[in-house]
């Protein structure tokens, strides 16, 4: 979890107050502080660098802000999309097509002819996706996606790599795949998997890269191909409580490499690191609207709801929280901090301890650059927020908040219906 400066009582985020930043955009606002963009990615980056070449291929799913691209796409970064949605995103940031790795699971032929027109990389999730790209042109730049049959993650919903799950070719119909590939007229150049999302332990990325190395050398073995690119996918997670211990990357990267160099026939790893990277670069704002005492909870009422960070709802995830103009004040009150969408599950946070919260106070919610805005949505019809970048003090909208006629701008009335 991210410290934040303090500042006569105000939260600072990126050199700029958090109350002022309310005052000048509104209110809730997603606050991004680009140096810390730019910090995670070259700290993964750089873990790798003393072991072998290594590519970072940013999850875009994650956050596909365009003035986050830009800044990933300035640090030499790579992406990771998965729908073509996030690959014509990137391209309009600025990335070039072989720099666009695409992993998607069940494909429409339609999403499979957009991405061979714009030239990306494709990693391939079925036999049956196989085929019908090679319906449309084999002079693809391909990888294969494996179920590895190992999964990890914070939460069931976010456990890719397990057996009973949707992704990737069956391990024990990797082989063929790869055998059909060169039949069809493809020259695959290396092997993937994704385990989960937030992992915290170094031992599930080792295993999986044991899987991927025995399925490099059996490919090799038998069918003469040696693949070039081992891809691990991504799923390194952060700390989001106080008391929780930040991954060791250094570690992460060494484990991996050693298990890869002079073992198979990949020169390169590649990493999808997604919340690594964003996640506590950005704090959600959201002011304090009422306030109210039931006799069994004391309620701080925000004007951000599941829709604006649905991740407390969806997955039961801690995200913490402070006055971000009251800061480190002393803790007198326990809370339950909940939004204005009209379900007894709309909450923002449970039973947290914090100064007394009144009317006008900003509350600070940490670590919500990561699945924040990207899984926000229009539910009980209310716009989604702006979003702004910070540095060294100055602030910059970055997405304007949408209003009732965005929200209504593609909705049509049929003639019959207006009689």
């Amino acid at each position: 979890m991210r410290e934040f400066s303090n500042e006569d009582g105000q939260m600072m985020i990126g050199g700029a107050r958090a109350n002022e930043l309310v005052e000048r955009f509104g209110s809730p606002i997603y606050v991004t502080d680009e140096r810390a963009v730019r910090e995670n990615y070259r700290n993964i980056r750089d873990a790798f660098k003393p072991y072998m070449p290594a590519r970072v291929h940013y999850a875009c799913k994650a956050n596909a802000a365009l003035a986050i691209l830009r800044i990933l796409q300035q640090e030499g970064s790579y992406i990771d999309a998965v729908s073509i949605g996030e690959v014509d995103t990137c391209l309009r940031a600025g990335y070039s097509p072989d720099k666009i790795l695409y992993t998607g699971v069940n494909v429409s032929t339609k999403e499979l002819q957009q991405l061979v027109a714009r030239k990306v990389m494709i990693n391939v999730d079925s036999l049956s996706e196989l085929e019908r790209l090679a319906s449309i042109s084999t002079d693809v730049d391909i990888s294969f996606r494996v179920n590895p049959q190992v999964g990890a993650g914070h939460h069931t919903h976010v456990v890719t790599g397990a057996k009973s799950t949707k992704f990737g070719v069956p391990k024990d119909l990797i082989v063929r795949a790869y055998d059909r590939a060169l039949e069809l007229g493809f020259m695959p150049f290396g092997l993937h998997a994704h385990i989960g999302a937030g992992v915290q332990d170094v031992a599930p990325f080792a295993e999986v890269t044991d899987v991927l190395v025995g399925i490099m050398n059996d490919v090799e073995q038998r069918l003469g191909l040696k693949l070039d690119v081992l891809d691990i996918g991504g799923g390194v997670g952060i700390p989001y409580r106080p008391e929780d211990k930040p991954m060791d990357v250094d570690a992460y990267a060494r484990e991996v490499t050693s298990r890869i160099k002079g073992r198979c026939s990949a020169k390169t790893v590649a990493i999808e690191p997604g919340r690594y990277i964003i996640a506590d670069t950005t704090v959600l704002l959201t002011s304090v609207v009422d306030v109210k005492d039931t006799g069994d909870k004391r309620f701080c009422g925000v004007d951000a709801g599941f829709n604006t960070l649905i991740r407390p709802a969806f997955y039961g995830s801690y995200h913490h929280v402070a006055v971000a103009n009251k800061f480190h004040r002393p803790e007198e009150f326990t809370y339950d901090v909940v939004g204005p969408i009209c379900e007894s599950g709309d909450f923002i946070a449970k039973d947290r301890r914090l100064p007394k919260v009144e009317e006008g106070d900003v509350i600070a919610v940490y670590d919500a650059g990561a699945y924040g805005f990207a899984m926000s949505s229009q539910y009980n019809m209310r716009g989604k927020p702006r979003e702004v970048l910070v540095k060294d003090g100055a602030a910059s909208l970055i997405r304007e908040a949408e209003t009732t006629d965005d929200l209504l701008r593609l909705e049509r009335i049929p003639s019959r219906l207006m009689i």
